[in-house]
């Protein structure tokens, strides 16, 4: 047996920076930085609050109207950072959505945007009785959360210099 077969190759040493010296002086610069950095935790507290009234709901039956406008206020939240999101990428990268740094943050906040979006439209044509709204938005927050981890990790990247 090939002993080469079982090796496990090692990770690099140090992986691509997340940005060019250029792109880190248009990042540090921009005024929208501040922004994200502002709208981010604002969103998640919004998340965590509305998360805790969703379950509720389901557990309890009591709290739909707050619970619905917790999920409207994180979603107009969700449009804000979106917006703003994308012209920092614009910004530092140069293009509005999907610059290579941000690529799969980007994709999988489409995603994100496009449960929010379906949940308001089920909401605002009554398509859904309200536990399946409820249930959208698990699924919603369930896709934000794993797109918040994505950010954490990027952002815990560049603290460290990548």
């Amino acid at each position: 047996m090939n002993d080469a077969a079982f090796t496990i190759s090692q990770p690099q040493a140090s992986a691509a920076p997340l940005y060019s010296a250029e792109e880190r002086a248009r990042r540090d610069a921009t005024r929208w930085t501040m922004v994200q950095g502002i709208l981010a935790p604002l969103q998640f507290a919004v998340f965590a609050i509305s998360l805790v009234l969703v379950v509720r709901f389901l557990v309890t039956g009591d709290g739909y109207a707050i619970a619905t406008a917790s999920i409207v206020t994180k979603t107009v939240l969700l449009y804000t950072i979106m917006v703003t999101g994308a012209i920092w990428e614009k910004v530092v990268f140069g293009q509005y959505l999907l610059a290579p740094t941000f690529f799969w943050e980007d994709i999988v906040s489409f995603v994100v945007i496009a449960l929010h979006t379906a949940y308001l439209w089920a909401l605002f044509t009554q398509a859904l009785d309200p536990i399946s709204l409820m249930v959208l938005t698990l699924m919603a927050y369930g896709a934000y959360m794993l797109n918040a981890a994505q950010f954490v990790l990027k952002f815990r990247r560049a603290r460290v210099g990548s």
